[in-house]
């Protein structure tokens, strides 16, 4: 069966030995890869000195980012554990849609499984987080907004009235906590 192309009334098309000549041209135009694997792209001058927590120091926070959808979150929780390393009585606190991150049954076709690499690295790092001795708290009203059963949650997590985020908040800077507020839209 023979194909005709749509008539055109613009440039006509490019056989299909130019376009592989320019492809061609274009990937010979820059040498890849630019650098060999293992090239310092950017300085390694770290500016402040790595503070580490004093006695009874808190680090507070609070995450209203939706799973996935940005790195918000998982910066977030990445944070929350260094600070934990570096001897703070550390918390994250999940609210509004952020209760999507502390969801134990992530997974297609099935919970645990990921459907694509990074799928559970949310899940690793929360686990990570309170295995290493990091308190999780998750917003029960963010959980309803998504239909989402508080069962559910990576085991550890602490389900929270809705009016306990304004409270944590309250409770927290008044102990000095540092406060992370991270918010995505």
């Amino acid at each position: 069966m023979t194909q005709t192309a749509p008539a055109t009334t613009g440039t006509p098309l490019i056989s299909d030995e130019e376009l592989k000549a320019n492809q061609l041209a274009s990937l010979n135009e820059i040498p890849h890869p630019s650098l060999p694997a293992g090239s310092s792209l950017y300085g390694s001058t770290k500016i402040f000195p790595d503070y580490q927590a004093g006695e009874g120091e808190c680090y507070f926070t609070l995450v209203h980012g939706i799973a996935h959808e940005s790195s918000v979150s998982f910066v977030a929780i990445l944070q929350a554990l260094r600070a934990l390393r570096k001897g703070f009585e550390s918390v994250l606190y999940f609210y509004g849609p952020a209760a999507m991150n502390a969801m134990a049954t992530r997974g297609f076709p099935t919970t645990g499984e990921s459907a694509f690499p990074g799928e559970h690295n949310i899940n690793t790092q929360i686990e990570r987080f309170i295995a290493e001795g990091g308190t999780v708290y998750v917003c029960r009203f963010g959980l309803s907004l998504h239909g989402l059963r508080e069962e559910d949650l990576i085991a550890g997590c602490i389900p929270c009235h809705p009016l306990d985020v304004q409270d944590a908040l309250i409770h927290y800077a008044r102990k000095g906590a540092i406060i992370n507020s991270t918010y995505n839209l």
